[in-house]
């Protein structure tokens, strides 16, 4: 492939946003059809930090959005998931994937985190469990502890939601789909779980554009 037709995703997401884990077949197919000339690249954007309420995992909006859009599209897109018994705050959680991002395994750790909550209900805040989840994929126990106790990659997620507000994303996931050489400034957003045949619409038109200017 041409270098200058490669395009890249920044994809804003929450570990406790179901519509986050429902875009991951989308991007599976993206890799399916274009290989490396597409990356996706995750950045961290917590829903509700301190000390914005959590949602009440029991209370009428998120069942009534989980039986009219989440259950549904889950079953369109073959993802098996559930509504947790606990709604937790997530900055952990995404702290815990940039330190798996730092060794090489952050895929492993990004779909094991969605896994542990939309799968098995496991409370992302609890670092216990983060430690499970680190371990089960080969990360070091007590190396994952410290840098969660001591906030060695706070700087980073809190970093990526600042550009996200500078950007004007408010909610997730958040697609910004570009030229791999251009600022996120020219993407263009999709906002939302997005079908393929949009995503992909967008990503060829980045890539037909980057053909004409070169």
């Amino acid at each position: 492939m041409i270098e200058e037709n490669r395009v890249q995703i920044d994809v804003w997401s929450d570990y406790v946003c179901p519509f986050c884990y429902l875009e991951e077949p989308i991007f599976e197919q993206l890799r399916q059809e274009y290989g490396d000339t597409v990356q996706v690249v995750w950045r961290a954007f917590e829903l509700r930090p301190d000390p914005i309420p959590t949602l009440d995992p029991q209370g009428e909006y998120l069942r009534t959005t989980w039986e009219r859009a989440v259950y549904p599209m889950a079953k369109e897109r073959g993802v098996t998931l559930r509504l947790p018994p606990v709604q937790p705050r997530s900055r952990k959680a995404l702290e815990a994937a940039e330190f798996a991002r730092d060794r090489g395994c952050f895929e492993a750790m990004h779909h094991a985190l969605f896994r542990a909550f939309f799968e098995d209900g496991l409370d992302l805040n609890n670092t216990d469990i983060l430690l499970e989840v680190g371990a089960s994929i080969g990360l070091d126990r007590d190396a994952l502890r410290t840098a969660l106790e001591a906030g060695q990659h706070t700087e980073r997620v809190v970093s990526d939601q600042s550009l996200a507000h500078k950007l004007n994303i408010s909610g997730v996931p958040a697609l910004l789909i570009h030229q791999a050489d251009e600022p996120l400034e020219k993407a263009v957003l999709l906002s939302g779980a997005q079908p393929y045949e949009t995503v992909r619409t967008v990503v060829e038109r980045v890539r037909h554009k980057a053909r004409s200017l070169g």
